[in-house]
């Protein structure tokens, strides 16, 4: 008889089911954790029941189909990040990862994108689109990494245009004495400076309170923006005058980006292309459908405004523009061929 200590069979089994189930255990938590997803968020000024909403929906559907659910995406609208500016900075510093926003705050970060706030610029949404998204635009989305951002797409806000609860807009005028909140853009400011009235700029999450309680007499922004924020409740007059057409940016932040393969930078851009479609494509349904939309909640319209006094009026404007940064982008836009 063998004078060797035998385990006992109870307690190899005992062991050997405890060293399987660690085994799995640790499989498990691999898996767990090569499936764990990144979540994303995105940010913007305005309702989800908007342009933007749209926009960030198509982004996030896009971003989580291409990348099988290793990114997921949440919704972070009205301002809940902070306003435009704000969530811009966040984007710096990598506190915000993903912000749809107008152009509005970003001169103060790319300077050259100023360009784009120019009254009168574009003639139509054809030429806007168009020259946003050929060579100028892209050579504008490549500044952004010179100022600690990442360009991914150029999306849309439309035609802006007055509304105010003292009087009907049909001429500079008529502006003359207005207190008009403006976007925090120091040529937007200057534009209204030169029409005579007093431009008050200010986020806009404040806007409705400000102009429920008087602070302000009347506004600026988009059919599509005035319907989102249901600014006909606190607001008579709209009138069409067109004068800035507004673009919006997805932008990213370069401290997640920057630490993503190729391939998922490319679904990031893919992702905002489509999120910019979806958006211009709700633009172009509110163009259509918005004003008569306005005029059924009680806003009075007028369609009818003569835009030439008011271009005559903002010619200082492109004139001090060009003393400060030059003609050149000016002019290339002006000799687009779209």
């Amino acid at each position: 008889m063998s004078s060797r200590t035998t385990q006992p069979r109870f307690a190899r089994r005992t062991l050997a089911t405890a060293v399987g189930s660690l085994a799995t255990l640790a499989l498990a938590g691999v898996a767990l954790q090569a499936q764990a997803a990144t979540e994303i968020s995105v940010g913007y000024a305005i309702s989800s029941n908007s342009h933007y909403g749209e926009g960030s929906r198509a982004f996030k559907e896009t971003l989580e189909r291409l990348s099988d659910g290793e990114f997921t995406v949440t919704d972070h609208p009205s301002g809940a990040l902070g306003g435009e500016r704000a969530m811009i900075e966040g984007l710096q510093i990598g506190t915000v990862d993903m912000v749809i926003t107008s152009t509005g705050p970003l001169g103060n970060f790319v300077p050259e994108t100023y360009v784009l706030d120019l009254p009168f610029l574009f003639e139509d949404y054809d030429q806007a689109r168009c020259v946003l998204d050929g060579e100028i635009g892209q050579e504008l989305l490549d500044k952004m990494s010179e100022h600690d951002l990442v360009g991914l797409a150029w999306s849309e806000n439309g035609f802006r245009h007055v509304t105010n609860s003292r009087r009907a807009i049909e001429s500079p005028a008529d502006i003359d004495g207005l207190k008009i909140r403006t976007m925090e853009n120091r040529i937007h400011q200057q534009a209204f400076e030169e029409l005579g009235a007093s431009p008050t700029p200010m986020a806009m999450p404040e806007l409705f309170t400000a102009l429920q309680q008087g602070t302000v007499d009347g506004q600026e922004n988009p059919v599509t923006v005035i319907v989102a924020a249901n600014l006909f409740e606190v607001q008579d007059q709209l009138s069409l005058t067109g004068h800035v057409y507004s673009p919006a940016i997805m932008l990213g932040s370069p401290v997640l980006l920057d630490g993503l393969s190729d391939e998922e930078r490319e679904w990031f851009h893919e992702a905002a292309r489509a999120g910019a479609e979806a958006t211009r494509a709700e633009v172009s349904r509110l163009e259509e459908e918005g004003v008569e939309l306005l005029r059924e909640k009680g806003m009075t319209v007028n369609t009818e405004v003569d835009p030439a006094p008011f271009q005559e009026a903002v010619q200082s404007v492109h004139e001090d523009f060009v003393e400060e940064y030059g003609d050149a982008m000016l002019e290339r836009i002006r000799a687009s061929s779209c």
